[in-house]
């Protein structure tokens, strides 16, 4: 085979990658890593909508419970006069 001409841009594009275990496993742990800090920021995320979301239903939990007394206080008034 013919080596390709070397025409310009990347080194890596023509230079075979390492090939040693050592080299291997160090790819292995950064590829780790990047997955674990990607599964962090994921898991951040859903954190973040967990929160909103226990927000807006704990809003719409005590706008029921308004809307039930002022029934109950209207009725009450309603009845006494």
């Amino acid at each position: 085979m013919s080596e390709p001409a070397k025409s310009g841009g990347s080194r890596f594009l023509y230079e075979p990658f390492a090939t040693s275990n050592a080299h291997r496993v160090e790819m292995v742990e950064r590829v780790a890593e990047e997955k674990w800090a990607a599964l962090e920021y994921r898991l951040g995320l859903i954190d973040a909508n967990i929160e909103r979301l226990d927000r807006r239903l704990w809003i719409a939990v005590m706008g029921v419970v308004t809307v039930v007394l002022s029934q109950i206080v209207q009725g009450i008034l309603t009845h006494s006069v």
